[in-house]
């Protein structure tokens, strides 16, 4: 399209997920503080998985992160490329000095997915 805004892929699906920060006003401004200067490798992790897009939201020390991804995206591919990539390992072990899983949720697992309740309109 010449001139105008890039074409973007249809999104496929949206995930909503939840994680818990630890209650601590100092880690939480170092967590935010991180997550304005993204290392690039974790942005070319995200964009070569399917995802679209995603945000991540604070309410004290809950946090809510909506991914918009394409028909190619799923969890356990982006599980299995991140594992191979010592660069987002690294990244996973620095973020979890700052998270806690949701309670509830299996061991060892960070972000937990959340069933949408209401839609308006309804999407059905």
């Amino acid at each position: 399209m010449a001139g105008g805004a890039p074409e973007r892929t249809p999104v496929a699906r949206r995930y909503c997920l939840a994680l818990d920060l630890k209650d601590d006003v100092r880690l939480i401004e170092e967590y935010e503080a991180y997550h304005r200067k993204v290392w690039p490798e974790i942005l070319e992790s995200i964009a070569s998985s399917g995802i679209l897009s995603m945000e991540i939201y604070r309410l004290q020390n809950r946090l809510l992160m909506v991914m918009e991804v394409d028909d190619g995206f799923s969890f356990e591919a982006k599980a299995a490329a991140d594992a191979a990539n010592e660069r987002v390992q690294a990244w996973e072990a620095l973020m979890w000095r700052y998270q806690q899983a949701i309670p509830g949720g299996p061991p060892g697992a960070k972000w937990g997915v959340m069933d949408r309740i209401f839609a308006f309109p309804d999407e059905a």
